[in-house]
């Protein structure tokens, strides 16, 4: 039947099509390795998962307000740290960026797949069914400090499937981006945002295996003596540095590499000492370096650490915390100082920048994922006395929640791409705003708390202070951001279905995603293009402020 057959058809069969058709749709998501379905299975996945996330977050908060009675139950509340930490990193945070890059990456390459597309499917359903079994294990009274001795085997060989299958997808990624580039489009000349997806990528190849041989330690011990390691007490004490900073900065670099390139576009024109803000980017990488050596200074988890004591004898010290724990930070903080580079009006300039919904999510994302980076250099500093303490909560909520913002405009940008349709800045842009106050009142009050030693992964303590109202605010904090995910979903679930079509360059854009059609057709673009700057889409559109194409 063609689409102006008008032949009738009985009720039945049109019911027994329309399940037919439906059971065809779910059978190709299921079995799909095309990179724009997998990506989006895995943002979605990603934000579904952090709605429960968040809720356990402020679940915990409301259980510190009051430290004289236990609403949950005592047995629960360490297996409800263990799967906000667990959670929010690798259910959350990482699938969200990566499924980004998966996305969107081919695209800006100009190239028609992703590289290794079924290893990429495998890693997302291994990804999917270890996430699941994790939860049920921690459910079940498994996990670290859990009581129940075959659902702590199993989280520990749950943990190692879902961490192999995001390693699975990063190799998918940083192999599109070194093999699958378009024609003239060296390493000089890719986007910035596949560029901090090739530098988050490598930097989790080289980790994420020291984390999953770390768990096969943790199994065989716990299956058999449980002394060298400490059985279910020490699972954190050898995972949990993959669970906090720095190695979070190679989770959320991404979100960084997404504002980077929204700023030239922003500005509407092209972005000036870009080299700068590529190596910015790729100083990031550096916090691989945390998980790949374990050293022993490394341990426990906290992060490196450094007495200011005797400082004239500490210089050892001092140059291995600033590498593992500044030089990172120092990558990101390169790239948001030379933005405003981007927006400075020149003599005779006639166009001016163009704020938009995504960028405002960008900009807000990366300031908060920044200060909690700038805020956990203070953690390993012994004298302070914060580790152990709430401190290294707060930065690591800042880190994550602010990526989690900065990928919700990277959706806002990419998705009328990827759908054909765009969301409404003035629907999405208070949003922005709403996150903003949901990642200051679910972190900035640990910060504090800390200070005054509040312990960390504890429901009952004692300290000088307004406890509860920190922790007050910290539930609202994490229910806001709740409330925030779920309205962008609704949202987004309206928008594009039914928004207002896009066309193939809504944001006047310089990149080779917007050179294909909204939606991209199969394999993504009709002909190959020629890439002769950074800027191959700016090149073809006329502009007084252009420069001329570079040809270096």
């Amino acid at each position: 039947m063609t689409t102006i057959d008008t032949a009738s058809h009985s009720t039945s069969e049109a019911s027994t099509a329309s399940a037919s058709h439906a059971l065809s749709t779910v059978g190709a998501w299921i079995t799909t390795s095309d990179h724009k379905r997998l990506g989006r299975m895995l943002i979605g996945c990603g934000l579904i998962a952090l709605l429960g996330i968040g809720a356990v977050g402020g679940l915990l908060g409301l259980e510190r307000i009051d430290v004289n009675t236990t609403t949950l139950g005592s047995g629960s509340i360490d297996q409800m740290f263990s799967i906000f930490r667990v959670g929010l990193a690798f259910f959350a945070v990482l699938p969200v960026m990566l499924g980004l890059g998966v996305a969107v990456v081919p695209l800006q390459l100009g190239a028609r797949a992703l590289a290794f597309p079924r290893l990429a499917a495998a890693g997302f359903w291994a990804w999917f069914f270890g996430m699941a079994l994790v939860v049920l294990s921690i459910l079940a009274n498994g996990g670290p400090g859990g009581g129940t001795s075959k659902y702590v085997a199993l989280y520990i060989s749950a943990f190692a499937v879902m961490l192999g299958g995001l390693t699975m997808i990063a190799i998918s990624l940083a192999t599109t981006v070194l093999t699958t580039r378009a024609p003239g489009m060296n390493m000089r000349r890719v986007p910035t945002f596949a560029w901090s997806v090739l530098v988050s990528s490598l930097g989790l190849v080289i980790v994420l295996p020291v984390v999953i041989g770390a768990s096969i330690y943790l199994y065989v011990s716990y299956r058999y003596n449980r002394i060298p390691f400490g059985g279910n007490e020490g699972i954190l004490d050898w995972t949990g540095f993959s669970m906090t900073q720095p190695q979070t900065f190679l989770y959320v670099l991404p979100a960084v590499g997404f504002f980077a390139e929204l700023i030239p576009v922003t500005a509407r024109k092209r972005m000036p000492m870009r080299g700068f803000v590529l190596a910015g980017l790729g100083l990031v990488g550096v916090a691989a370096i945390t998980g790949a050596t374990q050293l022993p200074h490394l341990l426990p988890w906290r992060g490196s650490k450094l007495y200011l004591g005797h400082f004239s004898t500490k210089l050892g010290d001092l140059i291995s915390y600033g590498l593992f724990n500044i030089v990172p930070v120092l990558g990101v903080v390169i790239v948001v100082l030379l933005g405003p580079l981007a927006f400075a009006a020149k003599k005779g300039q006639r166009v001016a920048p163009k704020i938009t919904a995504p960028f405002i999510f960008g900009f807000f994302g990366v300031t908060m994922l920044l200060v909690g980076m700038v805020a956990s250099i203070l953690d390993g500093v012994i004298d302070l006395g914060l580790q152990g303490t709430v401190y290294e909560e707060g930065t690591y909520t800042y880190v994550c929640y602010g990526a989690i913002l900065a990928a919700l405009g990277a959706v806002t940008y990419w998705g009328p791409k990827l759908w054909g349709r765009r969301l409404a800045d003035k629907k999405v842009m208070p949003l922005a705003l709403l996150g903003v106050l949901a990642v200051v009142l679910s972190s900035l009050p640990y910060l504090v708390a800390g200070f005054a030693d509040q312990p960390a992964g504890a429901i009952t303590f004692s300290y000088g202070g307004p406890h509860a109202l920190w922790n007050t605010l910290t539930t609202i904090g994490h229910f806001l951001m709740v409330l925030t995910v779920l309205a962008y979903v609704g949202l987004a679930l309206q928008g594009f279905r039914k928004g207002d079509l896009a066309g193939d360059d809504p944001w006047d854009a310089h990149t080779l995603e917007w050179a294909t059609s909204s939606p991209p057709p199969a394999n993504n673009f009709v002909e190959l293009h020629t890439v002769m700057s950074p800027q191959p889409l700016l090149d073809l559109k006329p502009s007084p402020d252009a420069p001329k194409t570079e040809t270096a």
